[in-house]
């Protein structure tokens, strides 16, 4: 096989599209990774197989996918270890019974599409495999669009260094994952399911892997299991795979679905990446509910606040018009302060209900983060608000009564001049209880008579 030169068009090849720029992004990465006397091409006194490999004994039609030839047969005996099918007269093949889950398990006479690996001459059976399923790679059967399973070995400059069938692979950064991998160490040691993109079996040979993919059929297989098993209603788990600046992205194994701001959280919360990272975070394990399904257009409405349950429910049933609280001084506006008065739950406190006299500028009697003791004056469940008050819980103002001052005119019992100061720190009803000189005036007032004007 000869290498596809750098302005080829782009071509498939067993399912993989190997586009201009993949293909330049390998060259590049293959140029960094293989320069260096350690990669120095040698001669490979093997000559190169340019066709597939067919298994000896298979007669009748065949269908060759990826290198790999695909037939159907019928299944004759399912055992506990493996499953034995028949092509054709005195046409026998096996596959592991483990390449199966047991709710996927096939039964006797089903037909089964398989993959033939081999033909054990002294048995006169097939060795078949599943289609897609993971085998050890021989170099002599390696294709363009084989599922193998690779080795890293180490990274290099652009991707990951590899090993498949005693031969060194190469994948670029690209082709590791659907998203950006920050650091690509973590592979290292690791076996990894992908698939050949390119195989060139000059010298030592170059072989370009993509594990991308593979893990991009594996979600879309996974999306059409989903769509037949979602409902709305339901509660499930997912990975958050995105923050954007009106919600999160979550995974739920092949779908994406958005919580939306309004769905994040009961709290306020405004605009922007940093105000949704407050809640959830990239990578992160949530549970989440399924608010609408439209699959026409691949869109999914998930909840979180609903699942966390409502947090002003639950500390509004606790607590009682009139019940005396302590919270903490969230935010201060010019309208009044907001208190925490339970986990997600504020109320307001009016400036007008900050003091018994006039208040001017909130932060003048309150700070933000201090801690305060409220009145509860009301709880309005159906706006989801709660008016607070501080004043209620402050004594009330002393009442000075006395006469004026030099020059004045005197107050109750006061004479002009310099006058008298009267009592101090009378409560209001002390000051209007009747008294029998306060009736001693009301009489006198009712009898006085006025002449010529204003007294």
């Amino acid at each position: 096989m000869t290498p596809t030169p750098d302005n080829a068009s782009p071509r498939n090849s067993g399912g993989f599209t190997l586009t201009p720029e993949l293909q330049a992004e390998i060259d590049a990465a293959m140029k960094g990774a293989t320069s260096g006397p350690e990669h120095a091409v040698k001669h490979d006194p093997r000559p190169a197989i340019s066709g597939p490999v067919r298994a000896a004994g298979t007669r009748g039609p065949r269908v060759v996918t990826a290198g790999r030839e695909h037939r159907t047969g019928t299944i004759v005996s399912v055992g506990p270890t493996d499953i034995f099918l028949e092509f054709g007269p005195k046409e026998l093949g096996v596959i592991p019974r483990i390449q199966f889950k047991e709710e996927e398990l096939p039964k006797t006479g089903d037909a089964l599409e398989v993959v033939i690996d081999k033909f054990e001459a002294s048995e006169s059976l097939f060795i078949c495999s599943r289609p897609g399923a993971i085998r050890k790679a021989a170099w002599e059967s390696l294709e363009p669009g084989s599922v193998v399973e690779a080795r890293v070995t180490g990274v290099s400059k652009g991707g990951l260094e590899c090993e498949l069938a005693d031969h060194p692979a190469f994948m670029p950064a690209s082709q590791v994952a659907i998203e950006r991998v920050p650091d690509l160490s973590i592979f290292v040691g690791e076996k990894l399911k992908c698939k050949v993109v390119r195989v060139e079996r000059v010298g030592r040979g170059n072989i370009v892997l993509s594990r991308r993919d593979v893990l991009e059929d594996e979600r879309r297989e996974n999306a059409e299991k989903l769509k037949t098993q979602l409902a709305e209603g339901q509660t499930v788990e997912g990975t958050v795979r995105k923050i954007m600046p009106f919600g999160a992205f979550v995974d739920l194994g092949g779908l994406d679905g958005l919580i939306h701001l309004s769905d994040l959280t009961y709290d306020r919360i405004n605009f922007g990446e940093k105000a949704v990272e407050k809640y959830v975070k990239e990578g992160q394990r949530v549970a989440v509910r399924i608010l609408k399904i439209d699959l026409e257009n691949n869109r999914l409405s998930l909840g979180l606040k609903q699942v966390q349950g409502d947090p002003f429910t639950s500390t509004t049933e606790k607590i009682t018009e009139s019940a005396e609280l302590t919270g903490r001084v969230t935010k201060i506006a010019e309208f009044g302060a907001f208190v925490e008065i339970g986990t997600g739950v504020e109320g307001l406190v009016h400036i007008s209900e900050l003091d018994h006299k006039r208040v001017a500028k909130v932060d003048d009697v309150v700070k933000v983060d201090e801690v305060v003791r409220v009145k509860v004056l009301k709880i309005d469940k159906d706006n989801r608000r709660v008016s607070l008050s501080i004043k209620a819980l402050k004594p009330l103002p002393e009442v000075n009564i006395g006469g004026g001052g030099q020059g004045g005119g005197g107050g109750f019992g006061g004479k002009g001049g310099k006058g008298k100061r009267g009592e101090q720190g009378r409560s209001a009803e002390e000051i209007l209880k009747v008294t029998p000189a306060l009736r001693r005036l009301r009489e006198k007032g009712k009898t006085m008579q006025f002449k010529g004007g204003l007294m």
